[in-house]
């Protein structure tokens, strides 16, 4: 064989060189916001923690008042996302049976079997998931920890991923059955929809005003960006990006001063630092980044903490809230200079 032969033969001019499989994810998961933001109309925070989320495997509470979108924030990621998607309206009849299944009396065979709920899925709306009563949002809870739903003494695994986004109101409270601590604790992020600004809801308004539907935005033109297979490739590459000792150390430290802090009755538990890092490295992945950096930890703080942390008695009768006892927090937590 001659020396000629032995080399390698070079890639045509006019085709690029395939991307690293970190900067693929990176793209894909760039190419899901930008079709998202089709739809939804402003609201980038909200769409940037739920793509975050989504990249760290986690669940998603979405909090807001009523017309913001944050039903159809959802519903837009569901059609950008080639797997299966259901949705349960949480009302005050629901039972645990309706969200994980139950068996049935088959006549024919003479034997139960099992009728499986819409929890088996990869994609799970919640919607208006504090409208239902303890007994039936407790019917979450094992599937959203173990991704199993336990039915007649069997243990049955749900799709992977597997995912829960839910949504409720926090400003009406007629009708409605707080959350416990420890279904809000299994859910990574809470994130908060606000008004639009201005710019923001001209836009909303032009776009919705020539739908024929109503007053409502149509999710039908959006594209599929990524299959469920795709969704746990990203979530692999998300989980082993580097991650040097002093940001885990910093996420750590954000979340063990919560139960200490002047203000805070109740601070945050061990699922908090978990998150946060899970956070950190997804935010980091989303950016395009080649390692995790102390912004990326707190840049998604108040989503990890603000459902897991209570405000004292007397700061509450102030009118201080949540978030801003957080930002002071975040600004007096020392970060590691990297």
């Amino acid at each position: 064989m001659s020396e000629s032969d032995s080399q390698p033969t070079p890639a045509p001019a006019d085709q690029p060189a395939p991307l690293p499989p970190r900067q693929r994810a990176a793209q894909l998961a760039q190419a899901l916001g930008q079709e998202l933001r089709k739809a939804v109309i402003g609201q980038d925070e909200a769409v940037d923690g739920l793509l975050t989320a989504l990249l760290a495997g986690g669940h998603v509470l979405v909090e807001g008042v009523p017309g913001l979108g944050k039903t159809l924030l959802v519903r837009a990621l569901a059609r950008c996302f080639g797997g299966e998607f259901a949705r349960i309206q949480f009302t005050p009849d629901l039972m645990p049976s309706d969200v994980t299944g139950h068996a049935v009396y088959d006549l024919n065979s003479e034997q139960f079997k099992l009728r499986r709920g819409p929890v088996f899925t990869h994609l799970l709306l919640a919607d208006e998931i504090n409208r239902a009563p303890a007994k039936t949002q407790a019917a979450l809870l094992e599937v959203m920890q173990e991704r199993q739903v336990t039915l007649e003494n069997r243990a049955l695994a749900v799709p992977q991923p597997f995912l829960v986004m839910a949504t409720q109101n926090p400003i009406e409270q007629e009708g409605t059955y707080p959350l416990p601590e420890a279904e809000l604790d299994r859910f990574m992020f809470m994130l908060r929809m606000d008004y639009p600004a201005a710019d923001e809801e001209l836009a909303l308004v032009r776009q919705v005003t020539r739908s024929a539907r109503a007053d409502m935005l149509d999710v039908a033109p959006l594209q599929p960006r990524l299959s469920a297979r795709d969704l746990l490739a990203l979530q692999k590459i998300a989980a082993e990006l580097p991650l040097d000792d002093q940001v885990l150390d910093y996420a750590v430290r954000l979340a063990r001063a919560t139960r200490d802090w002047p203000g805070l009755a109740l601070g945050a538990g061990p699922r908090a630092s978990i998150a946060l890092v899970r956070g950190g490295r997804a935010r980091a992945l989303l950016r395009g980044g080649e390692f995790v950096t102390p912004d990326d930890i707190k840049g998604c703080a108040l989503a990890v903490l603000r459902h897991r942390v209570r405000l004292a008695p007397e700061l509450d009768i102030e009118g201080l809230t949540v978030d801003r006892v957080l930002r002071q927090l975040l600004d007096q937590v020392a970060a590691p200079r990297l």
